[in-house]
Parts: C-alpha cells; structure tokens; sequence
C-alpha cells in the first residue's frame, strides 16, 4: 500500500509547535522547523479512521481503560520485541515524560540523587531538577562515530543518596540502540547498588536495518523488579499530540507507589482519543510503520550522502534507531550563538541547539529526518549554502 509519505502536508493553523510557533521558538516566522521530534506524516489510515469514527459520537465524557489497551500493548511486544508481559504489570499513563516525574515522585525523595546520562532528552534534566531531586552526570563518551555507555565513571558518581538512573533506550539525539551486553551491565551495577532504573523507551519501534531493539526487561529479566519501563504509540505512529503511554513496573510495591502518586494528582485517565488511537496504533498499524522505517532509512542515506559532498565540514553521527540525527559542527570553530545566528538568522532552518541536551552537546545541532525528501532537501540546501 502507498502510504504517501512523500506527499508535503500544510499544518500551520492547527496550532502545530513545530510548524505555528516559529517566531515565538525561533524570532522569526520564515524558518524551516526540523527540529522537535514529531514527524509531518499523516498516521496510518486506520487509526484515522478509528478517531473518526470516535469522534462521530457527540459525546466525549470521561472515558475508563477498556481490556484492548492491555492487549494490544502485550501483543505488539510479544511480536516486535519478544517481550512477555502481563497485565497486572502495564499502567495506563498520560505520556513518558509524566510517567518518569511519577516515577520520581513515587520512589524517591527530595535531596535524591538520579543519574541520566548527556548529551541526551533535554526534559530529562528539568524533570529532576524541578522536582528538587540531584542531577547525577554519567556522560556517555564519544568512540568515533557512536556513543558508549563510561561505566566506571558511573561507579564513581553512585553514592549513599543516589535512588535512580533514567535510561533513553534508544537513545536521543545518538540514535544508539543499546545492545544486551551494556544493558545487563548496566542494569547490574544499578542493582547492586538497589538504584531504580526508568527506561524511556519510546523509541522501541525506530529501529534501522541490522539494529534490534531488545527492552531492559527483557535483557536482564532476572533484575526486572528493579526496573519501570515507559513506552507509547505516539513516536512510532506520529500521535504525540494524543497523549497516551504505558508503564511497565513488574514489582508490586513499586507499582503500588506509582499508583498513589497518580491519584495524588488525578492523573490516572487517558483521553477517548489518546485511548484510542493507542489501541488502534498497536493492532492496525504494523504493515504502515514498516513502510515507514524504509521511507526513513531512505531519508538518512539521503542526508548522510548530503552532509558528505556538500556540508563536509560538519560530522553527522549515523544513529541506529530513532528519526533524529545528531550532527558535530565543531569544525567551524563557532561559539552556540555563532552557530545558532548561521542556523536560524542565515539558513532559517530550525534545528534543536545541542547544548540543551547537556554540555557534551556543544556545538552540536540535532534534525529531524521525519519529513518528506523534499523537505529535507530543502533544508539540507540552505544549510549547504550558509556554510559553504
């Protein structure tokens, strides 16, 4: 089936972020947005037709979580990622990032330390900031042209107060997908330390040709008590706007916990069409979402061939999973602001400033190749001519 990623979709007037906001982000209207990570590809048509269909009844009360949610997350794990759930294990939440500030709240206290490790997600450090918690810095380091997880500087960093490391699996901007040999060390360090893990997986699905995915969980099944995973449909299927997730916490007492502190702040509904479309997501969308990892993958060949003959003086980090690639401008020698003037007042392309992902993010510029070609031309075309 054609599903027409190619086609160019106007969304200015539907209050779009990336698309309706420039000059509030940006300070200025005429900009190129290829920066925040939703994709300007229609979902797939039966989840459209789905929310439709919902949205053809003219009552929109509260809405309960109906047994389709569970099974349709356990059936689309047990066959994309061999990961056996159970029921009682997955709680409906209204979005990752909620979910891990849950999760912070539920199981550690204020004065806490939490271990993330830059560059990475830039909500990643606010989220445990503004929930007076311990930033703990575990920066991944740099080997070529890939990012490595530096485990003995996260021995180091642990201590008496450290209660939890948020994992980004796969990872953003560095589109590593983790294999099993860092996961279980990883988890097993944390584990002897009785340090919770949170794994964002959001990204589960965004995997390229020779990559797989593998859950934390799943990896090291053995410590899986001591893990809470967070998944959605919304990076996979373009629904982020919808706001609907799962939370995977296998052991009773933390899921307990999570529990009160989402009745605390009475966040334990999803919205009717964020219920919806999840369901519809997990059970139609598999033939779209494969159709779209080819059009992707087309996409980053496009770029990287790009960046080599026409931009050779920034390094592009070829990422294994996610539509976001992290590119080195280091080269030019230019301060962020230099960088950001060139970007945004010369090219008008807007792209995520990599210094909000962490100081190893300097000088760096994230993009987002979840776009038609011809977008992306376009944009890849002005940046060419700015540095050049």
């Amino acid at each position: 089936m054609d599903f027409s990623f190619d086609r160019v979709w106007n969304r200015r007037r539907t209050n779009c972020i990336k698309w309706d906001f420039n000059g509030t982000i940006f300070g200025k209207d005429d900009i190129l947005p290829l920066w925040v990570a939703d994709m300007d590809f229609a979902v797939p048509p039966p989840v459209q037709e789905d929310i439709q269909n919902r949205a053809g009844h003219p009552i929109y009360g509260y809405s309960g979580c109906p047994p389709e949610f569970f099974h349709s997350f356990i059936n689309w794990n047990k066959k994309r990622h061999g990961w056996l759930l159970e029921k009682d294990w997955i709680m409906a939440t209204p979005g990752v990032v909620p979910s891990i500030a849950l999760a912070i709240n539920a199981l550690t206290q204020e004065g806490n330390g939490i271990i993330i490790q830059p560059p990475v997600y830039p909500p990643f450090f606010s989220v445990v900031e503004k929930n007076q918690r311990k930033l703990q810095l575990n920066p991944l380091r740099r080997s070529g042209n890939s990012y490595k997880m530096d485990f003995d500087n996260l021995e180091q960093i642990i201590d008496e107060n450290t209660r939890m490391l948020i994992l980004c699996h796969p990872h953003n901007p560095g589109g590593r997908v983790w294999k099993k040999e860092e996961l279980q060390e990883l988890i097993r360090l944390c584990a002897e330390h009785n340090i919770i893990v949170v794994s964002d997986e959001i990204w589960a699905d965004i995997v390229f040709s020779g990559n797989k995915h593998i859950p934390l969980a799943k990896a090291a099944p053995e410590f899986k008590d001591n893990i809470i995973t967070c998944m959605a449909a919304s990076k996979t299927f373009n629904l982020a706007g919808l706001k609907a997730s799962a939370t995977v916490i296998p052991d009773e007492y933390k899921r307990k916990k999570f529990q009160e502190a989402m009745d605390r702040l009475n966040m334990g509904r999803i919205n009717i069409f964020g219920m919806t479309s999840f369901i519809s997501a997990f059970y139609k969308g598999e033939e779209w979402l494969e159709c779209l990892l080819d059009y992707l993958e087309g996409n980053l060949e496009f770029l990287l061939d790009f960046i080599q003959t026409r931009l050779p003086g920034v390094r592009a980090i070829p990422p294994q999973g996610t539509f976001l690639v992290w590119l080195d401008f280091n080269s030019y020698g230019l301060s962020d602001e230099e960088l950001r003037e060139k970007t945004v007042n010369g090219a008008r392309v807007g792209l995520n400033p990599g210094y909000t992902f962490g100081e190893e993010g300097r000088g760096f510029q994230r993009i987002n190749i979840g776009c038609p070609r011809e977008t992306l031309k376009e944009a890849l075309e002005r940046l060419a001519q700015e540095f050049e």
